[in-house]
């Protein structure tokens, strides 16, 4: 049956947990939905293949009779979807330091490509994953993505279960883990289309929260399930397998409950009309600063606990190990949030400063006081750089939808709000996934540090000099002039 989707329900284009606060404020997507009228609009259309036609969220009539129940229940096959990405997405970050354990004998350069070829793949799918919602609908390609988690896991199963796999097989394992991290954007771009503008903010953000967790499970359960049942070793392929079960009821559950939506439409010539834009480019060098530093610490904190404290790798809990490298992704995942609340007291561009100025400061006392070979303090100033980097996310994509309203070349050229809330929403799905490269960048700076000097000191140095850089560069185009620029709220 041919499928009618030309009735416009606003763009594709996915959004990052930043733009809807879970204090429960309207998301800068959620703006860019126009209103509707309440009345006179056609009944909803159930067709095979669960699509459903005539779908207007807006409609408050329809959203109370049916809307609410059907949207609430594809958000939370969603979030569930997307918690397995960044499980699957951030597995290598914690199984490469088992890796020795399992026989392996890689080296540090090859351990961080390990690391970081996950983000790397994963951050260029977010793209192309953005627009597969529409293309597809948001029940098929939720099902799809989902059975793609299968080969990453299985794959990470098999070869580790091998101490003489060879690097390029388990570099080529760890890129594929990558399809954790484009889940995000076409699961964010899915929920937009089913919510209406009072409720997306919310919405959103209980979606983009519970894939970010997935980052702390991860780590949390991993290095659990691979001593639970070992003896004298451990068990490295559970990691990959442990997961298999639940990704095959993520798809089970999007087969059975998910629907598609005739009226979701991808918006291309947005995106492209956002790249011409020069505030996307400067709002995602921010970006890179923030979530970028924070998936990027998320992939190399246990790495890092092991070879600055190889004592506190792993915590023995009676029969099983822990690892408290979960703390990391779990703060920060936390923090994000509140960031967003904070920005909209303080303003986005002071809120994002003041995250750059507490992350130098944070870093800096990280490297003056690992002399001290304190684990503790170690481990509570990274939990702090986490949550600035947290912090700072929530202040970055606070400011994008203000900064493109009044301030784009669009806005100073007398476009209208509609066309400048479209323009705005492109340029969160494009931030988002610009930012990811962030979670490549970090590590790969770590190991050339490492190689060059035998410390990862001077890299920290360079992070320090890369959130000064940024600080300046907010603090120039945001805020110095914000009051002839129209932007003191931004």
């Amino acid at each position: 049956m041919t499928v009618d989707r030309s009735a416009d329900a606003g763009t594709g284009n996915s959004v990052d947990i930043d733009t809807a606060p879970l204090h429960g404020g309207v998301s800068s997507s959620a703006s860019a939905q126009p209103s509707t009228r309440t009345t006179d609009a056609p009944a909803l259309e159930f067709r095979p293949g669960r699509w459903i036609a005539n779908w207007n969220a807006e409609n408050k009539e329809q959203w109370e009779s049916a809307g609410r129940t059907i949207a609430r229940r594809n958000l939370n096959w969603s979030i569930f979807a997307e918690f397995l990405g960044f499980v699957v997405w951030q597995l290598w970050s914690i199984v490469v330091v088992q890796l020795p354990a399992a026989g392996f004998t890689f080296t540090t350069s090859e351990i961080f490509w390990l690391i970081s070829m996950p983000s790397l793949v994963g951050a260029t799918l977010r793209i192309p994953y953005t627009f597969m919602v529409p293309r597809f609908g948001g029940r098929n390609w939720t099902i799809v993505s989902a059975l793609l988690l299968l080969i990453p896991a299985v794959g990470l199963g098999l070869c580790v279960s091998n101490p003489e796999t060879p690097f390029g097989v388990m570099l080529l394992v760890a890129a594929l883990a990558g399809f954790g991290g484009g889940n995000f954007a076409s699961s964010m771009a899915n929920i937009t289309f089913f919510y209406p503008a009072r409720e997306k903010g919310w919405a959103l953000g209980l979606n983009a929260a519970g894939g970010n967790m997935g980052a702390a499970v991860a780590q949390l359960a991993v290095p659990i399930a691979i001593t639970l049942l070992a003896v004298g070793s451990v068990n490295l392929p559970m990691a990959g397998w442990m997961w298999i079960p639940f990704i095959l009821i993520a798809a089970f559950g999007a087969w059975k409950y998910m629907d598609n939506l005739t009226s979701a439409k991808g918006d291309v010539a947005g995106s492209v009309a956002a790249l011409k834009e020069p505030h996307l480019w400067i709002m995602a060098l921010l970006y890179i600063g923030t979530f970028g530093s924070f998936i990027g610490f998320a992939g190399v904190f246990p790495k890092l606990i092991k070879d600055y404290f190889p004592a506190f790798s792993s915590i023995g809990v009676g029969t099983v190990a822990l690892s408290l490298a979960f703390l990391g992704p779990l703060v920060g995942s936390l923090a994000r949030p509140y960031g967003g609340r904070m920005a909209d007291r303080m303003g986005g561009a002071r809120m994002t400063v003041a995250a750059f100025a507490s992350m130098a400061v944070i870093t800096l006392t990280m490297i003056w006081t690992l002399p001290l070979k304190n684990f503790w303090l170690f481990l509570v100033l990274f939990l702090m750089l986490f949550t600035a980097s947290g912090f700072g996310n929530g202040a970055t994509y606070r400011m994008i939808p203000i900064i493109f309203a009044t301030s784009s070349r669009a806005a100073k050229s007398g476009a209208s709000t509609v066309e400048t809330q479209r323009l705005a929403s492109s340029a969160l799905g494009l931030i988002s996934a610009i930012g990811a490269y962030g979670g490549f960048v970090i590590p790969q700076v770590l190991n050339a540090s490492n190689t060059a000097s035998g410390s990862y000191t001077p890299a920290f140095y360079g992070f320090v000099g890369a959130y000064v850089v940024m600080l300046a560069v907010c603090w120039f185009c945001y805020i110095r002039n914000a009051n002839r620029n129209a932007m003191g709220h931004v």
